[in-house]
């Protein structure tokens, strides 16, 4: 979707019924210092009695008409900061189209809270339950197209804290979409945008940025900072000396807990930067810049960082939120061809764990684009929100990562880049799964993009010995995460040590 903010348009809220657009309108109006505009309310004003009389006795189309002719005066209109709309609003082509000059908010809602919300208040299409959820599904699409931000379901506070981030978008490139994060230990704005870094895009966060990058990326990326700290590319400099480098450069820099770390590059980069800013003087800020499509659809988000041990990936780390990510995927267009293939096995994984559109367009096999990319990072920050330290849900992102893992570590983090190790990883849990018509499939799709299906430079048993001693161990035990099918994966659960012999043999190219 192309991006319309405009410095001179309204914030206009859309989503389904209970969304809480009324409610969060009021709330933005009163902190821009001026009145919310409802369309239901007004509608209600112009027609004389309540929506549901109304609908009931001239019935649906009638009501449609009414509703366009008035949500298209009010957004028309030069003296309303912020327009809340009415769930079916947008099925009008003409709404659409008056949308362009707006900023356009979408209130994401599940199912289940809007019926508990809307059912018995008065609203028409909230009478049964099974039409209901069909609406919902219906308009999800709709509410996609037409909006430069979404917030998902999240506590009252939320879009006036996002605000500043919502009216920075007039700055952004034309097409920059922003995504609202949520995680138990706070929240924070994921820009994605075709040309952020080249126009030099920054969040309103204040403090000098210290820009952590690699040699690699410095070559071909300049992102904006104040001072710049260039680490050795590669998985196997991620160590505790790569972190003491970082964290003396900030300290000669003058560095303080005010300021920012700006981590510009892949996973290595993303990891090691965070881990130095949670650390650095007991915490300061970081903002992840992702340039791999590794980290454009994973690594970037949900406050993971680490570093390697020879004992182990991601040995020693710390949760520690970012307060920006921004995501702009013209940085892809100056990878190496191997790199974005590597990228394309944590797609793949994730797209495994969403199930639904995001594996049916995954499948196709077909060049990744921001589509795909919204649908990882979005997918990946659903699953943080609801479980941020993995005691649970977020443990399904571990897909393929167990033997994975174990496969970089055995070959010294040098044969395999993450995501070739996660796709092998990858064969193996479905393997594991006893998905074998659905593991051919992932294979197709590795294979298609050059990926590696075995892996060598390592034992089987050099292998199993780091599975073993992987970090998720726990009582002796190590979970693995299965897939029943897409949109299906569980963790948690117990593998037969003979079982898993065999599905690591059957990767092992000798």
């Amino acid at each position: 979707m192309e991006s319309h903010v405009a410095p001179g348009g309204a914030i206009v809220l859309v989503g389904f019924m209970g969304a809480g657009k009324s409610t969060g309108a009021r709330s933005l109006a009163a902190e821009l210092g001026g009145q919310a505009v409802d369309s239901d309310r007004e509608l209600e004003q112009r027609i004389g009695e309540p929506i549901e009389s109304f609908f009931d006795r001239e019935g649906e189309a009638a009501f449609r008409l009414r509703e366009e002719e008035v949500v298209c005066e009010l957004l028309g209109r030069d003296d309303a900061p912020v327009i809340a709309l009415g769930g079916g609003a947008v099925q009008s082509e003409r709404v659409r189209d008056a949308l362009t000059r707006h900023t356009v908010v979408h209130l994401e809602i599940d199912p289940a809270d809007a019926w508990r919300r809307a059912s018995g208040k008065g609203r028409p299409l909230a009478r049964d339950p099974e039409r209901f959820e069909t609406l919902w599904r219906d308009r999800r699409g709709l509410y996609e197209s037409v909006s430069d931000v979404v917030m998902p379901p999240s506590e009252r506070d939320a879009l006036r804290r996002a605000l500043p981030f919502v009216r920075a978008l007039a700055g952004a490139p034309p097409g920059t979409r922003l995504v609202w994060a949520a995680a138990e230990s706070g929240a924070y704005p994921v820009f994605v945008g075709r040309g952020l870094i080249a126009a030099g895009f920054f969040p309103p966060l204040r403090g000098r940025r210290f820009v952590v990058t690699d040699e690699n990326v410095a070559r071909v990326q300049r992102v904006e900072g104040d001072d710049r700290i260039v680490v050795v590319a590669g998985e196997e400099h991620k160590t505790i000396h790569g972190v003491e480098h970082v964290l003396r450069s900030l300290a000669q820099g003058g560095a303080e807990r005010g300021d920012l770390v700006v981590a510009a590059g892949g996973g290595v980069v993303g990891d090691l930067a965070g881990f130095c800013a949670a650390v650095y003087q007991r915490g300061m800020r970081h903002v992840q810049v992702p340039t791999t499509l590794v980290a454009q659809v994973d690594s970037a988000y949900g406050g993971k960082t680490g570093v390697d041990l020879p004992e182990g990936k991601n040995y020693a780390g710390a949760y520690h939120q970012p307060s920006a990510v921004l995501c702009d995927p013209a940085a892809l267009d100056t990878l190496p061809a191997e790199e974005v293939a590597a990228g394309y096995a944590e797609v793949v994984k994730t797209a495994l764990i969403a199930g639904g559109s995001l594996w049916a367009r995954v499948r196709q096999g077909g060049q990744i684009g921001v589509p795909e990319i919204m649908g990882c990072l979005r997918t990946k920050l659903s699953v943080v929100a609801e479980d941020e330290r993995d005691g649970g849900r977020r443990q399904v992102l571990n897909l393929g990562h167990t033997v994975g893992h174990a496969i970089e570590a055995a070959t010294g983090y040098q044969r395999y880049r993450h995501g070739e190790a996660v796709g092998v990883g990858l064969l193996a849990a479905l393997r594991l799964s006893d998905r074998d018509t659905l593991r051919a499939e992932v294979a197709e799709l590795l294979s298609a993009r050059g990926l590696p299906l075995r892996f060598t430079g390592a034992s089987v048993d050099d292998v199993l010995d780091l599975v073993e001693r992987d970090k998720k161990r726990s009582e002796g035990r190590v979970p693995f995460v299965l897939v029943e099918a897409p949109g299906e994966v569980t963790p948690g659960h117990d593998v037969d040590a003979a079982v898993l012999r065999a599905a690591v043999e059957e990767l092992h190219e000798a």
